[in-house]
């Protein structure tokens, strides 16, 4: 199992971004997927989920409205469309396979495997 986290960058605020989890040992059809950041010196929290076969998908409060997550099944990649940024999104996001409850899916511990993380920069 390998989930390999891209599309990262540096963005002024307002801009745009596109990150993918490009997944390999697995169909995306059994797993959820989740998007997760970490900003120096905070805890890591949850951005977004996505459970294709269930077609649950959720969001963080802060990012509603201008994230956006979708899946690729051909390409069993999930993608994290960004906009709108802030420089408060400033962070490493990483994404993360795991089966969680609707109600845990900011909940770390509930995903087994992780990609390697792609920093997002968001100058003001």
């Amino acid at each position: 199992v390998q989930l390999q986290a891209s599309g990262g960058g540096l963005v002024q605020a307002g801009g745009s971004l596109r990150l993918s989890c490009a997944a390999s040992g697995f169909r995306l059809d059994d797993y959820g997927i989740g998007w997760f950041r970490q900003a120096p010196g905070k805890e890591r929290e949850g951005v977004s989920y996505i459970r294709r076969m269930s077609g649950a998908k959720y969001y963080a409060d802060s990012v509603k409205g201008r994230f956006t997550i979708s899946s690729d099944n051909a390409k069993n990649t999930v993608y994290l469309q960004m906009n709108s940024l802030k420089p408060e999104d400033t962070a490493v996001y990483y994404c993360a396979r795991g089966r969680p409850v609707a109600s845990a899916w900011v909940t770390s511990c509930m995903y087994e495997y992780w990609g390697q993380g792609t920093q997002v920069t968001v100058s003001s």
